[in-house]
Order: structure tokens, then C-alpha cells, then sequence
């Protein structure tokens, strides 16, 4: 849908309790592709004065009746998105019969066909697109609804809840089912899938001693490679009764996997619907990556089913208070299944290279935002990522006991309410005692904190101290000039050569600066600051390369011992980078020989789990580095890095090698952390001898595409000989191509190595992607795989001084905004960076921009164009 007219901006503070509640929700459902006919009864209550406005979008109105009358065109008003009645009794009950059309819906909002199946997809506002409902999650209803289609063609009826009654008519033709949800929900929570499925079955007990039949519903033939899952969701169950006294509510739980979905995956109250390339998982088909974030989102979900569905959002700017508690949650519950520093370090990854850029960028926004255009567009980052870290310091400044007990507080107090962040806030204030007030302004403050340290000698009563100070800044960010001072828990220790000196402390950084005394004059130490990085904010220190390699050597907190090597990186490629900007040849320095050395004695120390080693090995992203830099060319960044492995790997050559060997029989493949770190660590070690074009990584590369038993060997392997370059690229690229055509999350993989290559002939090879037999501009999945790797991916093609790719890349973008405007919003986010190019790609991706606004794009589009043009 295109816009002539400037879009509608809804607001924070406009924000007015519904008009009405609606008591009980019933839906008859009559499904067929093309026509499928919607009735939907509803027992309606007044709360205040005004009309019903019932919301609808691409829709058609049938009829209307109140009590039993149908009431006549002139009784109400329908406009093309909203269906309101006036003069309304107190209570009445409203039948409404209308009709959509789920094959043409491409936007995968609403009820929609994927794969010969039905299938929805209601958050944010898709439940609109089914039939005409106050569209928000502050009217919360219990739903019973009724399921009807072709026996044949759909042999499973699936809705939110309990199933209460089924049965056949026509001969056995037709069949029905009828479910039941006694939970009160907001529409988006609703759920509705019909087709053919394999099932994967088991149960689980609850401990009230319950036992909760689980299904998984996927396509025929995959039910085994759902087994991962059904393993993650009975972990899940478990532990959330463990660490958080949650245990499951209704009479059964299941997953849908589909192919066609915008998102990772959707909690809908007791019927998930799962994207398969989140859900499906082998050792042969599937890397190590996707079985953790399989049972990372697996975990999500599940957990939603309190943090989210019984207590949801009042409105959808308390989307943080959903989404950022449950990722909270899913993050624990990884670090309890694959190691807390492990998992801490690949989180904080995460929120580096997809968050920081984004409170940096034009499109920052609070945690909690106070204005949009389309909420689709606030699925952010910031929402998830930094929402998450907002509960975790509630929880260091509160203590791991006061905050269990702010948690109960809250679920037992708002269950079954439609909550906001001051409410949640209030939970943690009355089960703690604390005040809690300038917390809140984490959610109402965009921007990332910058944290400065200093240290300088001092004399206290005649004796000599060191005096540390602690001083924060936030930069100004769109609609947001001044920043007033955050609450920051800030987590250190004096760390000399042989380990620490004294405890680790927590400072609470609440105003412009603080100081803390420190009696360890005379003494040689570094501070190991952020330790298991406490707060969500950007370091500043005098820290010199000695200090670097101190805590890299001795810091007993894993996570800062890692850091210290990322932060020295940073600064090698930042140097690096100028050099090569300005035409000179690095070569190697004190610092870099140091960050070398350091490194290959953590490949040697046997204290290191293989999980850590490979982490420590790897180098920051070109985003991690591009934010520490005012400015920059993204493939001079690119190209520092990759003179920062070969220095790596030449200081360690001969250990890199006997370390491959030494982890290269592992036996059957198993998922689980411990063989995930030994492959992990292996193919690091294949990569950094491929960076250095060293003779023994082609062989090895060869040996290990050819023999591989599982699909993390193989990829690494694949992507090992593109960096090594020539004829053989091109032949093993095409081998995997006929290997797993068949299978289309594996080739969704391919198109994604694809789109990262340096093709010799530039991005016209990227556009014949495009015009592949296996590519579908229709499916999100290799629409990301594609389009989305080759711009976070490629920077020597995406950002090819021409400006060919940046050309490229918004004429996919627009063509998908004709389709879906939700998963073209997104890619084209990754022009936020522009403000950290050179001037020329700067003024390149303007263009690009105006072009887009030019265009007259849908709202989703226009708004993310509009703001990142700023």
C-alpha cells in the first residue's frame, strides 16, 4: 500500500483507556484460500462514554448485528481502516460476518497461505487484517473459537488454548475443531493454523505434577529435525520453574514451524508459530549457531507465556516491557546452559554490533518510545537488546534475592493485566524498599552512556591513595538534546601481575562524576573495568597497551579478560585503518606484537574452556571498530582487519595448525556446548591460517568441505576457500549448491556466503542472485539471506565507491516495499550508518534516501527513510 499523504504520528501522551471491553470473543472461522469467511461474536461492556471503533484493514464488511438486528449501512460508519458504532447501550452483544482473502496477502500480517497451509501472524496489528476488533493490547477478551475447512487439504485445525470439541460434516468431507483460551489475551496474541503436518510428540510434568502434552507441528519429513527443539522446550519448562517459579498453565503447548514468516518466531498464548530456520535443526543441515539460537528462541517464546501473555502490554510503547524482560530471560537461561562468560560475551557482541550503532544513529530512540509512525518499526534492538540490559542492572543493583523478589511481586500482582514499565518499575521499589525514580530514565532516554575514568594520586590523612574517578555522558540524540545522568553500576577491581588486589567492587555512578579512594600507591596495577560489562555504556580510559596485556594475563574475570583484547583491537584497527586510508603499508608495532603474543597464550592456557578461545581469537566487527572512529572508509576497515589476522596468525602458525589437528576427530555430533566449543575453536583456527594465504590451509580447507559430517564443518570450510581465493571457489560453491538444493534452509545459507563475496565482476553478480531459480523476492527468509548479507556483509561490494551497491541495494528495497513494507523496512535500516562514512559514501547514501522518500513508499518504509535522512 503506497502513501500520497504524510502518516499519522500516534504519541505517548495521547495515550486514552478503551471505550469498551469486550467480555467474550467468539470466531467461526469458514477457511478457503481465496474467500474465507470470518464471524466473530462479542459480549461488549461500556467502561466510558463514546463510540465502539472497531479497526479493519483490506477487509470485507458482510454485515452487522446488535442483540440480533442487523442493523442497516446508515447505522454505522466504515471507513478503510476503522468500523464505528454510536449510540451504543452498556451491554450488548455484536455479531460481525466478514471476509479476507489469505492468498494474496504477501505482507505475512494477518491470516495468510504459506505452503498450501493457513497460518497468522497477529503483532502488531494483524489481527485487524482477519476481522474488524479494537486492535490493541489493553482490551483483553477470552477467545473460543471455531475451525472449518476441507478434511483433505487440512487435517489439522489449530487455535490458541484447549481443544473442546471436533468433529466432520459433509460426509466427512469437512471437518471442524473448537478451541478454547480461558485466559484473558489481547488480540495480537491470536492464533490460527490449518494443513498437513508431521508431528514430533512428548510431555512434560510441571511441578504441581501435571503432565503437558507437547507437540511440534512441521513439514512432512522433518519431524526428527525438530527434536533439538522439543529438547530446548522441556529444558525451558524446567528451568523457568527453577529460576523463576513459572510453571505452564494450560492443558497443552505447541509449535508451528513455517517457511513464510517476517519474524524469528511468535508467542502466541499456547500455539507458537516458529520460523523453520528457528525451529529445524541437524548436525548435517544445520551449524552449531542455529542449534543455540534455536534453543535460545525456543526459550524466548516459551517464556513469554508470563512475560508477555499473562501480564502484556498496555499500550505498544510498553513493548520493552515484554520483549526486554523475556530476552533477559532467554540470555539467563542460555548462560545456565552454555556457560555464563561464554554467553555474556556473545551477547554483549550482539548489542555492539546491532544496538550501540542504533543510540548512535539517526534512528535512536528510547527503550521506551514516545512516538511512531508503525510500531512494526519499533522491533528494534533497543526494544530487545538494551530492554535486556535494563533488567539486568535492576538485578546488580538490587541484589539476586531482592530481585526475585520484585518478580514475584509483579506476577503476582498484575497477572492478567495489561501493564506498563512504571508499574513494573513499582514491583521492584515495593519487594526492595529502594527508590527506583531515576532508574526510570533508562526507559526515556535514548543514547548510550559514555563513561570516562581517571585516576590520580592523593594524599588522605598522610597517606598516599589513589583517587579514581568516575564520570558519565550521553550525547545528544534526535529529539533529545540534553541528557540528564543515569543510574550506572559499575563493576571493578585492581588487578596487578599476579591477579587481583582486593574484592571486586560496585560503584553506583548516579550523578555527573563520583570518587573512590583506592590505598594502592606504589603498587603496579590496572583496573578491570564494567567487569561482565554491568552497564550498557561505552568505556573511556587512560588504559596504555601494558594495561591491555595485563588483564589479558591476569583479570580472573573472563568476560574483561576478553575485553581488554577487543578494546587493544580496536585501537590496532583503528590505526591500521588510518594507515591504510592514507596509502602507507602497516607495519607491525610494540602494541600489535604484545596483542600477538597474548593471544596465542590464551590458545595455549589449558584453563581457557575452547568455547573462550575461539571468542578471544576473534577480532572486533567492522561495525565495533566504525563506532570508536569518527568517520571512516568501511573497507579500509575491513581490510585492517584482515591484516590484523594475518599478524595473529603469524605469531601463532605452528600452535594454530597442532591445535586443528588436535580437535579435529570429535566422533557423532552432538549439539551440546562443549563439542559446539571444540568445532568453534577448530575452524578459528582453519580461518586465521586461511588470512595469512598460509600453503597448509588449502588442503586442509579441501580435506575438511569433502569430509564433513556436519553442516558447521562444511560451511567453515566453504567460506575458509573463498578467502583463500581461485578456480576452486567457484566448483565447491556449486558442489554445495547440488548437495542441498533440496533442502531450503541450507540454501538460504548459500545464498547468504554468496551474497558476501568479493565476485570478480562486482555487484552485477549480486543482481543475477536475484534472477536465480531458487531465489523468491516473496520469501523474507531468503530475502534476509540474500539482500540482508550482502549489505551487513560485503563491504567492498555494498559500499563500492561507485555507489553501485548502494544503487542495487534500494531498488530491492523499494520492489520488496511493493510486497511486504515490514521486512523492507528493515533492510533498508542499514543505511543508519551513514553518518560514520567517508563524505563521499555519505552523500551517496543521502541520495539513495531522497530517492526512496521520492518514491512515495508505505509507511514503514517512509518512516525509517525519513528519519535516517533525518
Amino acid at each position: 500500500m503506497r502513501t500520497d499523504t504524510a502518516p499519522t504520528v500516534t504519541k505517548l501522551s495521547d495515550y486514552t483507556p478503551p471505550n469498551f471491553k469486550i467480555e467474550s470473543v467468539y470466531l467461526d472461522f469458514d477457511l478457503d484460500p481465496k474467500n474465507t469467511v470470518v464471524r466473530s461474536t462479542l459480549k461488549v461492556s461500556r467502561l466510558a462514554a463514546g463510540p465502539l471503533t472497531l479497526d479493519g484493514d483490506e477487509i470485507s464488511l458482510k454485515s452487522v448485528k446488535l442483540d440480533g438486528r442487523l442493523l442497516k449501512r446508515s447505522d454505522y460508519k466504515l471507513t478503510q481502516a476503522h468500523l464505528i458504532i454510536d449510540d451504543l447501550p452498556n451491554h450488548f452483544t455484536l455479531e460481525i460476518e466478514n471476509s479476507c482473502n489469505p492468498a494474496a496477502n504477501s505482507t505475512l500480517m494477518g491470516l495468510y497461505v504459506s505452503g498450501g497451509r493457513f497460518c497468522t501472524q497477529c503483532e502488531a496489528e494483524g489481527f485487524r487484517r482477519i476481522t474488524y476488533y479494537p486492535d490493541r493490547p489493553d482490551v483483553l477478551s477470552v477467545f473460543t473459537v471455531r475451525v472449518q475447512a476441507p478434511l483433505k487439504d487440512y487435517p489439522h485445525l489449530l487455535a490458541n488454548g484447549n481443544m473442546i470439541d471436533s468433529g466432520s460434516i459433509d460426509g466427512g468431507k469437512t471437518h471442524f475443531a473448537v478451541w478454547e483460551d480461558p485466559f484473558p489475551k489481547p488480540a495480537y496474541l491470536f492464533a490460527l493454523v490449518a494443513g498437513q503436518f508431521d508431528l514430533l510428540e512428548d510431555s512434560f510434568t510441571t511441578m504441581s505434577g501435571r503432565e503437558i502434552p507437547l507437540t511440534i507441528y512441521v513439514d512432512p519429513g522433518d519431524a526428527h529435525r525438530a527434536e533439538y527443539a522439543m529438547d530446548s522446550l522441556i529444558r525451558s519448562m524446567k528451568w523457568d520453574e527453577e529460576a523463576f517459579g513459572r510453571e505452564y498453565d494450560l492443558a497443552r503447548f505447541m509449535i508451528v514451524a513455517v517457511r513464510d514468516f517476517n519474524f524469528g518466531a511468535m508467542e502466541n498464548k499456547g500455539l507458537n508459530i516458529f520460523n523453520s530456520a528457528l525451529l529445524l535443526a541437524d548436525g548435517e543441515s544445520a551449524t552449531d549457531m542455529n542449534f543455540e539460537r534455536i534453543e535460545s528462541v525456543v526459550a524466548h517464546e516459551y517464556f513469554h507465556n508470563w512475560t508477555g501473555n499473562r501480564i502484556t502490554c498496555r499500550d505498544w510503547f510498553q513493548l520493552c516491557l515484554k520483549e526486554g524482560f523475556t530476552v533477559f530471560r532467554d540470555q539467563e537461561f542460555s548462560a545456565d546452559q552454555r556457560g555464563a562468560a561464554v554467553q555474556r560475551i556473545k551477547d554483549v557482541r550482539a548489542l555492539r554490533g546491532r544496538q550501540f550503532p542504533e543510540d548512535a544513529g539517526p534512528l535512536a530512540h528510547p527503550v521506551r518510545p514516545n512516538q511512531y509512525v508503525k510500531i512494526d518499526n519499533f522491533y528494534t534492538a533497543t526494544i530487545y537488546e538494551k530492554g535486556a540490559e535494563l533488567i539486568r542492572m535492576l538485578k546488580t543493583l538490587l541484589g539476586a534475592e531482592a530481585f526475585r523478589k520484585g518478580c514475584d511481586h509483579y506476577f503476582e500482582t498484575l497477572d492478567g493485566t495489561a501493564a506498563t514499565v512504571e508499574q513494573f518499575i513499582a514491583s521492584f521499589e515495593a519487594s526492595s524498599g529502594k527508590d527506583l525514580s531515576q532508574f526510570m530514565r533508562w526507559y526515556e532516554q535514548a543514547g548510550t552512556p559514555h563513561i570516562k575514568v581517571t585516576r590520580t594520586r592523593s594524599s588522605e590523612s598522610n597517606v598516599s591513595v589513589d583517587v579514581i574517578t568516575f564520570e558519565q555522558k550521553t550525547l545528544p540524540t534526535p529529539g533529545q538534546k540534553t541528557k540528564k545522568p543515569v543510574v550506572l553500576p559499575i563493576k571493578w577491581q585492581a588487578i596487578g601481575d599476579d591477579g587481583p588486589i582486593g574484592e571486586a567492587q560496585l560503584t553506583v555512578l548516579d550523578a555527573a562524576q563520583t570518587h573512590v579512594s583506592l590505598p594502592l600507591a606504589g603498587k603496579e596495577y590496572s583496573l578491570s573495568i564494567l567487569q561482565d560489562f554491568s552497564a550498557p555504556a561505552i568505556l573511556h580510559t587512560d588504559q596504555t597497551t601494558e594495561d591491555a596485556l595485563r588483564l589479558m594475563a591476569n583479570d580472573p574475570n573472563a568476560f574483561n579478560r576478553w575485553e581488554a583484547g577487543q578494546s587493544l583491537a580496536r585501537k590496532l584497527m583503528g590505526s591500521l585503518t588510518k594507515a591504510i586510508e592514507s596509502g602507507k603499508m602497516p607495519e607491525p608495532d610494540t602494541a600489535l606484537r604484545g596483542y600477538a603474543r597474548a593471544l596465542k597464550h590464551t590458545l595455549l592456557d589449558a584453563e581457557f574452556d575452547n568455547n573462550f578461545k575461539a571468542l578471544a581469537l576473534t577480532i572486533p566487527s567492522n561495525m565495533d571498530v566504525m563506532q570508536s572512529l569518527p568517520q571512516s572508509d568501511p573497507i579500509a576497515v575491513n581490510l585492517a582487519g584482515d591484516w590484523l589476522n594475518r599478524a595473529i596468525s603469524d605469531e601463532s602458525k605452528t600452535d594454530l595448525i597442532e591445535t586443528y589437528h588436535a580437535l579435529k576427530d570429535e566422533g557423532p555430533f552432538d549439539p551440546g556446548a562443549a563439542a559446539a566449543g571444540r568445532r568453534a575453536l577448530k575452524n578459528r583456527c582453519l580461518n586465521l591460517l586461511a588470512s595469512r594465504q598460509d600453503a597448509i590451509a588449502a588442503p586442509l580447507a579441501i580435506s575438511q568441505f569433502n569430509a564433513a559430517t556436519n553442516m558447521t564443518d562444511e560451511l567453515s570450510a566453504l567460506l575458509t576457500l573463498d578467502k583463500l581465493g581461485g578456480r576452486r571457489v567457484d566448483q565447491s560453491m556449486e558442489d554445495f549448491y547440488v548437495k542441498w538444493k533440496a533442502n531450503p534452509l541450507v540454501i538460504d545459507k548459500w545464498f547468504a556466503v554468496q551474497a558476501g563475496r568479493k565476485h570478480p565482476s562486482g555487484v552485477d553478480a549480486i543482481e543475477q542472485l536475484t534472477k536465480h531459480d531458487a531465489y523468491d523476492p516473496r520469501n523474507p527468509n531468503r530475502v534476509r539471506a540474500l539482500l540482508g548479507s550482502f549489505a551487513m556483509s560485503n563491504p567492498h561490494l555494498f559500499h563500492d565507491a561507485s555507489g553501485a551497491g548502494y544503487n542495487f541495494f534500494t531498488e530491492q528495497v523499494l520492489d520488496m516495499d511493493s510486497r511486504n513494507p515490514s521486512v523492507a523496512a528493515r533492510l533498508l535500516g542499514v543505511y543508519e550508518i551513514w553518518r560514520k562514512l567517508d563524505t563521499a559514501r555519505q552523500d551517496q547514501i543521502k541520495a539513495q534516501l531522497r530517492r526512496v522518500i521520492k518514491s512515495k513508499p508505505s509507511k514503514n518504509v517512509l518512516e525509517i527513510a525519513s528519519k535516517t535522512l533525518g
